[in-house]
């Protein structure tokens, strides 16, 4: 048997590394990319959403859950009271009659007194780019999307292990190389690796859990088999918290919201309640679950306690941060190290950078791939040859990293833009979205990956500055009708504007390389030179 060489192992896991890099690479630019602005999705839900009209004053909302049960009694099996301003949500109490209807049912008391129920939706912008998190923008049903994307993190993972051990060798060495100069592709790998390097550990914990959340219902289904014998759902069912009161439809009075509010705050005082789940409200076997939040603890984005509206006994504290079991305290990790639901402001802010870190890697991945072909091609003699398969690897490349960034760029601009001008705002959404990314993809294989990509930066540019300049025309120009931001909602605004202009410096040094770099290139638009230049 031939003994391989530590050289013949290092090749190895570098093709390793490449491939794996190269086949998830598309795919995860854009979940990481949209991974990174969900860090802030409830900012841009209140951003591009105007306040709820005639919201119920606090001191008001018992009178609200009486008179709406008494008049909707479809409403008391699941309804919703939400607590603050109003932003972001449909209405102060909400409801779905099914799981079929697309816009909650929304009960409001009117300054004169008179109960309004309408059917009312909130902007569905932070869910659809929570959407193309999970799914890496495969269109269609969640489970297909978020299972393909659960698969690309496996072979992330496998990418990740590869390039660690093709580092190994000159880690010490080359670690805080950044070697500036005319060689750009030895600027991209040092930069490439540097990224890779620095964020390390939260590519293994993003690479881990997105295994665990894509393939769950594999995961799941192979314990049931193994473990559980067919029986999980009913432990699970067992199990739910849900289960602490007995159903009894009998009616019953029950304790205000603030009483429920401030029993739960009693029992942690840390945890900051947004809003509260009334079951079957308004019975003797009615429960509420308090959801809200506690950056002290690694909880599911948000915990919750389980209380009962009639006597106030917070009866199930497992998923209350500060109090959750062993199981979902483990559980509650693993969501809360991927969403970064923990730590307040500063995490999420390095979340944040950490998830455009994680883009540039992918993309930056398959620049280093094509250009080292050329290198290669070169040092064998002979002139460079650019197959069709390279070509439509770069035009694919630039168009859909370029495309998912124009694509949320333009919705999100559109967020404030299409709240009574279109009649499904939602659908409009992700019409924009996938009418500019499949624009830019095929923009790019026909007009080339050299001058797409100058092109569609320069498009990248322009649609994240609309929506600085969306939010200006909303408080200069009352006459369009736009919302403006709320005071304090600035940060999307000022986070789009850095964003647009790095994006125009970007687009510039491409065209410069389109035009001045080395001909045998990819990235020139000039065409290829028969022999190139030795060094070029």
């Amino acid at each position: 048997m031939t003994r391989l060489t530590r050289g013949d192992l290092i090749r190895l896991y570098k093709t390793i590394h490449t491939w794996t890099g190269i086949v998830a690479g598309l795919a995860l630019f854009i979940a990481f990319y949209a991974g990174a602005l969900t860090m802030f999705k409830e900012p841009l839900a209140r951003w591009a959403s105007p306040p709820a009209a005639a919201l119920t004053p606090p001191d008001r909302v018992d009178e609200l859950i009486t008179r709406t049960l008494a008049a909707r009694p479809d409403a008391r099996k699941d309804f919703t009271l939400y607590l603050g301003d109003g932003r972001g949500v449909p209405g102060r109490l909400s409801w779905q009659k099914s799981r079929q209807d697309e816009s909650p049912w929304v009960a409001e008391l009117t300054e004169g007194g008179e109960l309004e129920i309408v059917q009312r939706s909130p902007s569905a912008l932070a869910q659809i780019v929570d959407f193309l998190h999970r799914t890496a923008g495969i269109p269609g049903d969640l489970d297909i999307g978020t299972a393909f994307t659960g698969v690309m993190s496996a072979l992330y993972l496998l990418a990740l292990v590869s390039g660690v051990v093709v580092l190994l060798p000159s880690l010490v060495k080359d670690f805080f190389a950044l070697r500036l100069g005319p060689n750009l592709k030895r600027l991209w790998l040092d930069a490439h690796n540097l990224v890779g390097i620095v964020s390390l550990p939260f590519h293994m914990v993003i690479a881990l859990t997105s295994v665990v959340f894509g393939l769950h219902d594999t995961i799941y289904d192979s314990l049931d088999a193994v473990v559980y014998e067919g029986r999980l759902r009913q432990v699970m069912r067992a199990s739910s918290p849900f289960n602490a009161v007995r159903p009894d439809e009998r009616p019953a009075a029950m304790l205000s919201h603030q009483e429920l509010i401030a029993r739960v705050v009693a029992t942690e005082p840390g945890f900051q309640p947004v809003s509260l789940q009334y079951r079957e409200g308004g019975t003797r076997g009615a429960l509420v679950r308090v959801w809200g939040h506690d950056p002290r603890y690694l909880v599911r984005g948000k915990g919750f306690a389980v209380i009962s509206p009639l006597t106030g006994e917070v009866v199930n504290t497992e998923y209350l941060p500060g109090h959750q079991g062993p199981w979902s305290a483990t559980v509650a990790s693993f969501f809360s190290l991927h969403f970064g639901s923990f730590g307040g402001t500063p995490i999420r802010w390095s979340y944040f950078f950490l998830g455009l870190a994680g883009a540039f890697l992918f993309y930056s991945g398959n620049l280093l791939w094509i250009e080292t072909r050329r290198k290669t091609q070169r040092r064998e003699g002979g002139p460079v040859e650019q197959p069709r398969s390279v070509r439509l690897m770069a035009a694919a490349t630039v168009g859909v990293c370029l495309g998912c960034v124009c694509g949320l760029s333009l919705t999100i601009a559109a967020g404030q833009w299409l709240p009574g001008r279109v009649e499904d705002v939602n659908a409009w959404h992700r019409g924009l979205y996938y009418a500019l990314f499949l624009g830019s993809v095929t923009w790019a294989v026909v007009r080339g990956a050299a001058r797409a990509g100058s092109d569609l930066l320069w498009l990248a540019a322009a649609t994240t500055a609309a929506i600085p300049l969306t939010a200006l025309l909303a408080r200069t120009v009352p006459e369009l009708g736009l919302e403006p931001a709320m005071e304090g909602e600035f940060g999307v605004e000022l986070v789009a504007l850095c964003g647009a202009l790095c994006f125009a410096a970007m687009a510039r040094a491409a065209r410069r390389r389109t035009a001045n770099g080395p001909r045998d290139s990819i990235w020139s638009a000039a065409g290829p030179c028969p022999v190139p230049a030795e060094g070029k």
